[in-house]
């Protein structure tokens, strides 16, 4: 689909990748783009093609009043979570609990919401921001890998559902990019900017996945080989 014209909606816009992603589409000529966060006034509108709008992934009545108002949507990125650096065998239950009903079922509740929005409007695309922790896991972030396994499985299934109506469903995946939420972890970080360049190339070619860096690139890869020798290095501890 074409970038140019559109009206966006991405979930976790007042900063990060989430932000960037709103700068991108405004440079890209959408017409509109929906700047959605639990805390709107936390949203620096710079543009008056920017509306600020609530949306908690963690409240169903929010999501459902946000597609009620955004009925004019033609692309949904899904940009917003978390990261609790939770374990599974040792970590809180409840913090567990939350890392997979923010990007997994949070994520599908704002889907199922604006599929319907989407097929009245021509179909459009979803965006789904993964991570190369979709594919891998480090002691520190079990949840998280967890969760965003289940994320990546779940676009590759609901891009089969909206096929049908039109919608083209994309999961970008990147490694770690320079954000608020990594500000803590001392490895190379990619620019937030491209990861929405990437994923909006991806939209305008019709492109299912987009690996952002070198980073996602090389742990999809290792997919194809024996895990003994990605975890290696891990597993002798």
């Amino acid at each position: 689909m074409d970038v140019t014209g559109s009206v966006a909606l991405v979930t976790g816009a007042n900063r990060g990748i989430g932000r960037r992603f709103v700068d991108e589409l405004l440079a890209r000529g959408a017409a509109k783009v929906y700047a959605a966060a639990r805390r709107p006034e936390s949203v620096e509108a710079r543009d008056p093609r920017v509306e600020a709008l609530r949306l908690d992934l963690l409240d169903a009545d929010s999501v459902t009043e946000a597609a009620a108002w955004a009925s004019d949507v033609t692309l949904l990125v899904n940009n917003a979570g978390i990261a609790t650096g939770t374990n599974l065998v040792t970590g809180d239950p409840d913090a567990i609990r939350l890392e997979l009903d923010t990007h997994f079922f949070g994520t599908l509740g704002v889907i199922r919401a604006f599929a319907p929005v989407l097929a009245a409007n021509g179909g459009g695309a979803v965006v789904n921001v993964l991570s190369a922790l979709s594919w891998f896991a480090y002691d520190g972030a079990g949840a998280y890998s967890a969760a965003k396994a289940a994320a990546w499985n779940m676009t590759n299934a609901v891009r089969l559902e909206l096929a049908g109506q039109g919608t083209l469903v994309q999961g970008v995946h990147l490694g770690s990019a320079d954000t608020d939420m990594m500000a803590d972890y001392d490895v190379p970080k990619i620019d937030p900017a491209d990861v929405a360049r990437a994923s909006l190339d991806g939209v305008g070619s019709g492109a299912i996945e987009v690996l952002v860096d070198d980073a996602s690139r090389s742990v999809k890869a290792s997919l194809a080989e024996d895990p003994a020798k990605f975890y290696a290095r891990a597993l002798e501890r």
